[in-house]
C-alpha cells in the first residue's frame, strides 16, 4: 500500500484524474447552472404583489371610515341643532382641523360637537360622585368642587386633544412619504402622464409607505377631474395636509399650469429641498439630544458614580473604626 501510493506513475495519474474531473465540471457548470437572477426577480414580484394587496386592503379599510358623504344620526342632529353647538363651537378652523385628521363630512362634526358638550357633564358628574360619595376626603367643600370643574374642563378640551394627535400622526406620516411621492411624480409626469393619472398612479404606489398619502393623493385626483378649476383641487390638498412643503409643490404645480413651465425641473427640486428639510428636522432633534440628557444624567448616572467611586474608602474608614 505504501509503494502504491509512493509510486510517481500512480500520484501523476491521480492529478491527472483530478484535472480533468475539475475541467469538467468547469466546464460544466454554467451549462447546469439555472436563472437564479429571473427566479429572485418572480419572487420579490410575487412578495410585491402580495404587500400590495394587503396594504390597499387596509388602505380600503381605512378609507370606510373617511367618505364623504357620511351622515349624522337624527338624534345626535337633533342635539347639536337644539343648543346650536355649531355656531357656538365650530368655527372655519375647527372644520379644518378634522379634516387635517382625516375627519370629512358632516357625522364627524356633529360627533365632535356633541362630545365637547357631553364629556364635560359626564366627568364633572363622575368628579363629584366620586369626591363627595365615594372617596373619604377630608377637604373643603370649596376645595373639591373646584376640582370637579377642573374634571369636566379636560372633558371640554379632550376632544381637541384627540383631533390634535390624530393631525400630528398624520403629518408625521405624510411628511416621511412626501419626498418619495414627489420623485414618482417625477417620473410619471415626464413619462407624459397627465396630471391625473400622475396623482393616481402614486397614490397607488404610495399607499405601502403611507397610507394617509395614498387617500389625500386618491381625493386630489377626484377634484382635479370634476372641480371646475383646476387651482382649487391643488390648494386643497394643502389644505388638508397644512404642511408647508405639500404647499410649496403645489404652488409650483399651479404656476406652471398658469404660465406652461415644466413640472420636471420643479418636481426635482422641490422633492430635494423635502429631503434636506426632513434631514434638518432629523439633525435637529440629535443636536436636542445633550440637553434633554443633561437632567436624567445628573439624577441617575452621577450619584451611582459617586457611590462607585467613594464606596471602597468608605468601606475602609468603617474597617478602620473612623466611622
Amino acid at each position: 500500500m505504501v509503494e502504491t501510493l509512493t509510486d510517481s506513475t500512480v500520484i501523476v495519474a491521480v492529478l491527472a484524474a483530478v484535472a480533468v474531473m475539475a475541467t469538467i465540471v468547469t466546464l460544466a457548470l454554467p451549462l447546469l447552472a439555472t436563472d437564479k437572477l429571473s427566479r429572485r426577480m418572480k419572487t420579490v414580484a410575487i412578495e410585491r404583489d402580495k404587500i400590495r394587496t394587503r396594504e390597499r386592503a387596509r388602505l380600503a379599510t381605512e378609507q370606510k371610515r373617511a367618505s364623504l358623504r357620511n351622515e349624522p344620526s337624527a338624534y345626535v342632529r337633533r342635539v347639536v341643532d337644539r343648543f346650536n353647538l355649531r355656531k357656538a363651537l365650530a368655527d372655519e378652523n375647527t372644520i379644518n382641523r378634522l379634516r387635517m385628521a382625516g375627519f370629512r363630512g358632516q357625522s364627524p362634526l356633529f360627533i365632535f360637537l356633541l362630545l365637547r358638550l357631553v364629556l364635560p357633564l359626564v366627568l364633572f358628574g363622575f368628579g363629584v360622585i366620586y369626591l363627595f360619595v365615594l372617596g373619604d376626603f377630608q377637604q373643603p367643600l370649596i376645595f373639591k368642587v373646584a376640582v370637579a370643574i377642573l374634571i369636566g374642563y379636560v372633558g371640554f378640551y379632550a376632544p381637541n386633544l384627540y383631533v390634535s394627535n390624530r393631525v400630528q400622526k398624520r403629518q408625521q406620516s405624510i411628511k416621511r412619504a412626501w419626498p418619495d411621492a414627489i420623485d414618482l411624480l417625477l417620473i410619471c409626469v415626464e413619462s407624459g402622464m397627465s396630471a391625473e393619472a400622475a396623482f393616481r398612479k402614486v397614490a397607488e404606489e404610495i399607499g405601502i409607505q403611507s397610507s394617509e398619502l395614498a387617500e389625500e393623493l386618491m381625493l386630489t385626483t377626484a377634484e382635479l377631474s370634476y372641480l371646475p378649476d383646476r387651482r382649487q383641487a391643488y390648494e386643497n390638498l394643502a389644505q388638508r395636509t397644512g404642511l408647508e412643503g405639500v404647499r410649496a409643490v403645489m404652488t409650483a404645480l399651479i404656476q406652471a399650469e398658469r404660465y406652461g413651465t415644466p413640472l420636471g425641473h420643479a418636481l426635482r427640486v422641490m422633492a430635494q429641498e423635502n429631503r434636506d428639510i426632513r434631514m434638518n428636522e432629523a439633525e435637529k432633534k440629535a443636536a436636542a439630544l445633550p440637553p434633554k440628557l443633561t437632567v436624567p444624567m445628573i439624577l441617575f448616572f452621577l450619584p451611582v458614580l459617586f457611590g462607585v467611586i467613594l464606596g471602597p474608602a468608605v468601606i475602609e474608614l468603617m474597617d478602620q473604626g473612623f466611622l
